[in-house]
């Protein structure tokens, strides 16, 4: 697999609260921000996401059970990643959707932990067939 970034997101039912917070900590504005769905802070080496999940997945971030944290891997060919993760046993779960941001799919790792395949609108190429 090929990963051109790799960042961290945090699910959130208060966006607007929670992005303030992390201007005021970080002291830096979002360099990305689609109002009450999106916030990303670029620090050194970091990427931080701040998410409003749509309503048909909030109950996989906000039962008592779970994270509110997802390592989302940008990738350059989701089809290809896809068919890694089915080799090493944890195919993703769904089918790809299409977000603001581009084209997604859910996976887990091992432990359970939720990872989330992102390919930009802008890196889509000939070869993958999103």
């Amino acid at each position: 697999m090929i990963f051109t970034n790799v960042f961290i997101t945090i699910a959130t039912n208060n966006i607007e609260k929670l992005v303030v917070f992390y201007v005021k900590l970080l002291e830096q504005k979002p360099q990305k921000l689609i109002n009450n769905v999106y916030a990303e802070f670029q620090l050194s080496s970091l990427t931080l996401g701040i998410f409003q999940p749509q309503k048909n997945h909030q109950s996989e971030f906000f039962a008592s059970n779970k994270s509110p944290i997802s390592l989302c891997f940008e990738v350059t060919n989701l089809e290809k990643c896809i068919s890694d993760l089915k080799l090493l046993g944890y195919p993703p779960v769904g089918k790809i959707n299409i977000a603001s941001h581009g084209y997604e799919i859910y996976a887990y790792d091992p432990d359970g932990n939720r990872l989330i395949l992102h390919q930009s609108k802008e890196q889509k190429t000939e070869k993958s067939h999103v």
